[in-house]
């Protein structure tokens, strides 16, 4: 029997002066905003595929054009916990697996994180406890989990190219072998502008 997932988007509402900062100095406060919106509204648009609930848990009060638009692709929408990253994080997928077999934990930087990918990390948890989607700068895109320990979230050096191999060395002590898809990039840095202008986006 399959298990039930549900997905988890863990996003910033898009503000001008808050959220890609280190854009601004290519883009400029609203131009990184805008990229905020943009990225954030193609995660919305991500086929539901085999969840059976989505969560959108944004860190302020959304535009009204936002909600909508979460509502409208069923998305479910959510206020984050308090904490750092990795405090908010253990917090959703603890609530998350109070009503899921498994979750699937996500942010919107990665345009290249699509239905596909979505679709493979369901299937690999349907084998394993943990699935993770690492990402180039050492961190990774994607994190699905059929149970939680703190140690996945606690005194981690979110942000860093450390994430990815503190994680999986901290899986080897808890005896959970994660499967690994494949290596995907996010947009953070002016030079991840190029990649994304090359992807041609469009909603």
């Amino acid at each position: 029997m399959s298990l039930s997932i549900s997905l988890h988007l863990l996003a910033r509402a898009p503000v001008a002066g808050r959220v890609k900062t280190r854009l601004i100095p290519a883009l400029g406060a609203q131009g990184a905003c805008d990229l905020q919106q943009l990225l954030l509204e193609r995660a919305l648009h991500l086929p539901a595929g085999d969840f059976h609930e989505r969560f959108l848990w944004l860190d302020d009060l959304p535009a009204v054009g936002l909600q909508a638009l979460a509502e409208a692709q069923g998305w479910t929408l959510v206020e984050q916990p308090i904490g750092d990253l990795g405090e908010r994080m253990r917090r959703i997928a603890t609530l998350g697996l109070a009503e899921s077999d498994a979750v699937v934990l996500i942010g919107n930087d990665c345009p290249a994180l699509d239905g596909a990918y979505l679709q493979a990390a369901c299937a690999a948890l349907q084998e394993q406890s943990v699935v993770i989607g690492p990402a180039e700068d050492g961190g990774y895109v994607l994190l699905g989990l059929r149970s939680i320990d703190v140690a996945l979230f606690n005194d981690m050096p979110w942000g860093t190219e450390r994430v990815l191999g503190m994680t999986l060395q901290r899986l080897q002590q808890l005896d959970w072998r994660p499967a690994l898809l494949p290596e995907l990039w996010d947009v953070d840095r002016p030079e991840d502008l190029a990649r994304l202008a090359a992807l041609n986006i469009r909603l």
